[in-house]
């Protein structure tokens, strides 16, 4: 690797070793980034490989920019979803509205884009992993930072010295939990828990979201493109989290509790509870954020869902990961880690937290728990019709992006 062409900062950093928790969105486009400024990059990811399939997420506003910059948005662009519709059904599966994703999303059509969570994965991965690290099937197992680096147990066996070390593991970080305590201390729990699988595309969807609600429920299912799949969503609104109760704490329990909440569920629900006993693709969990004082401590510091998770009501989480993988390793560049990690706070948080404040738009739209609020918001979707939004949402597009130095 050659750094005649980079500033001093950055060619001081080519000296300095970085490790990055987690290979998902934010941690793969971190270590582009640090790549790009001279870091020398290990990412280590519990998973046995880059993570395929998965459940279409949203790259808009600011982070368009982002992608822009690595030259991977010519291969998000083939990628891109184009959903040309949802559709909001009431408790009989009868026809409340039908409108284009844009309108109900705040995206920009023809400009913000949908991706499959593998394919935009595995875009980042590409762009970065023949100049870096990657130590797959193994994680963080202990960190010390008593000296003058990071001295991380890898789970695996062996250990290592660090100059710093970034969580970039997720809602539910091990590399957060080990710097600042137990999730609870942060987690912010927004009133709802979900249920997302895959099942056989029986209903002859293409290109299309269908939303069934009654108040406090909601079950949709979701064609990307002409699929022989669909993915299928279930949530509903619980005044407390569950995962204080026993029954919660088992595979089959989790299934028990949806089964109960959709009991006496219309429309298509009942197939999908079938079709949810018995997925091997099921994942579930709370609608909730992470909200934090600071997001960095000493060497280590945090970086997307581990650190500010917005929660999918927001459709922020994938845009917030790649906006502050840039500035974190920009705030970098030319800077030490105290300094670094100051300026990228100062400089991504205002963004951050007026994303973040987006989730109760999007709970209003999805999730509408009493019989009035779902009466108006059927009577707010009738009216948008089906024009799309051409401007998009001022919080999504809210942090011009800097370029810095090197």
């Amino acid at each position: 690797m050659v750094f005649a062409g980079l500033s001093a900062g950055a060619r001081s950093a080519a000296r300095r070793k970085v490790l990055i928790s987690g290979a998902g969105i934010a941690g793969p486009a971190l270590a582009f980034w640090l790549n790009r400024y001279g870091y020398a990059v290990t990412v280590v990811e519990k998973a046995g490989t880059p993570r395929s399939g998965g459940y279409p997420v949203d790259v808009r506003g600011t982070a368009l920019e982002v992608v822009r910059r690595m030259g991977i948005l010519p291969r998000l662009r083939d990628a891109h979803v184009d959903s040309r519709r949802i559709t909001f059904l009431d408790g009989d599966g009868g026809h409340v509205a039908s409108l284009s994703p844009h309108a109900v999303a705040g995206s920009v059509q023809g400009h913000d884009l949908e991706v499959r969570r593998g394919d935009l994965a595995d875009a980042l991965h590409t762009a970065v992993r023949d100049e870096v690290e990657f130590l797959f099937d193994d994680s963080v197992d202990a960190l010390d930072q008593s000296g003058h680096g990071v001295d991380v147990t890898f789970r695996r066996g062996g250990s290592r010295t660090f100059d710093m070390v970034f969580g970039a593991d997720g809602l539910h970080s091990r590399t957060r939990e080990f710097l600042f305590g137990p999730e609870e201390r942060f987690h912010r729990y927004l009133g709802y828990c979900f249920a997302v699988f895959t099942l056989r595309n029986t209903f002859g969807l293409s290109h299309e979201v269908t939303m069934w609600n009654t108040p406090g429920r909601a079950a949709a299912l979701y064609a990307v493109g002409d699929s022989d799949d669909v993915h299928a969503f279930l949530a509903c609104a619980r005044p407390e989290p569950p995962f204080g109760t026993a029954a919660f704490r088992t595979t089959a329990g989790q299934r028990e509790l949806f089964a109960a909440q959709f009991a006496d569920a219309g429309w298509e629900v009942p197939g999908l509870i079938t079709a949810l006993r018995d997925a091997d693709d099921l994942f579930l969990d709370v609608v909730s954020q992470i909200r934090m004082p600071r997001w960095s401590q000493g060497r280590v510091a945090l970086v997307g869902d581990a650190a500010y998770a917005p929660s999918f009501l927001t459709g922020q989480g994938t845009s917030l990961a790649l906006v502050g993988a840039y500035m974190l390793a920009g705030s970098l560049a030319g800077r030490d880690h105290a300094a670094g990690f100051a300026a990228y706070e100062h400089a991504t948080r205002e963004f951050v937290t007026l994303n973040q404040d987006q989730a109760g738009m999007g709970e209003a739209t999805l999730f509408p728990t009493t019989a009035r609020a779902l009466e108006q918001r059927n009577a707010r979707l009738r009216r948008l019709g089906t024009v799309p939004s051409r401007t998009g949402r001022p919080a999504h597009s809210a942090l011009t992006l800097p370029t810095f130095p090197g």
